[in-house]
């Protein structure tokens, strides 16, 4: 396989590790994959393998259609969804998908998270909505992901979990982390009372800075 590929293998190994290291996901939970660049292929961790066991060889390389390139492991049995995302979100880079506290309470409860920190904004674009129920692993999930996306970074999936995407894997894993965060400051702040939420406006100027101000010139 190309250099770009083995890049990858290496980036979607190390965001595992983290995604586990940091309570996001138990056991074999969740799932990752990117986008190769330059090239129409995409990189999936395998099914059923944990975390801290997973090699570079494990990763599993898939066209468009799902066809496995290159490994011999299975891949994730959410490469529906994965793939359903990638057709649907040009601007998505890379998906982490986890099973995290505060974001799955959101989910059973069936309720959207509204945008309530600035951090959240600046990388989700807004609120976080709930997609309908559907099994995991079926093309009825992959569609459910897709009907309420729109241009959030982030769904909560029913009685399930949170997937956070990004431009690369890195944005993809902070929006899962700085989404678990809010959704637990969500839980507090509704428990005393009373929940500001930051206005469209504000919204859309917040998100527009991170995407254009926000860090360093790339060289």
């Amino acid at each position: 396989m190309s250099l770009a590929v083995e890049i990858m293998r290496e980036q979607i190994q190390t965001t595992g590790g983290l995604m586990a290291a940091s309570g996001l996901v138990t056991g074999t939970s969740g799932n990752i994959s990117a986008r190769v660049p330059g090239e129409h292929f995409y990189v999936v961790t395998p099914s059923g393998i944990p975390y801290d066991k997973i090699k570079k060889q494990d990763l599993v390389v898939v066209d468009g259609s799902g066809h496995v390139i290159s490994s011999e492991r299975r891949p994730s049995t959410e490469l529906k969804m994965h793939l359903a995302i990638y057709n649907a979100r040009e601007d998505i880079g890379a998906i982490v998908h986890t099973h995290s506290t505060y974001a799955c309470a959101l989910a059973v409860a069936g309720k959207s998270l509204p945008p309530i920190l600035e951090e959240m904004v600046q990388l989700v674009g807004g609120a976080v909505p709930v997609a309908r129920y559907a099994r995991a692993g079926t093309v009825h999930l992959a569609a459910a992901a897709v009907e309420v996306l729109g241009a959030s970074n982030a769904v909560l999936l029913a009685n399930h979990g949170l997937v956070g995407m990004g431009r690369d894997l890195d944005e993809a894993y902070q929006v899962c982390l700085v989404v678990e965060k809010a959704a637990q400051v969500y839980a507090m702040a509704a428990m005393m009372g009373r929940v500001e939420v930051i206005s469209p406006e504000d919204v859309q100027t917040l998100r527009h800075q991170f995407l254009h101000e926000y860090g360093q010139p790339k060289e």
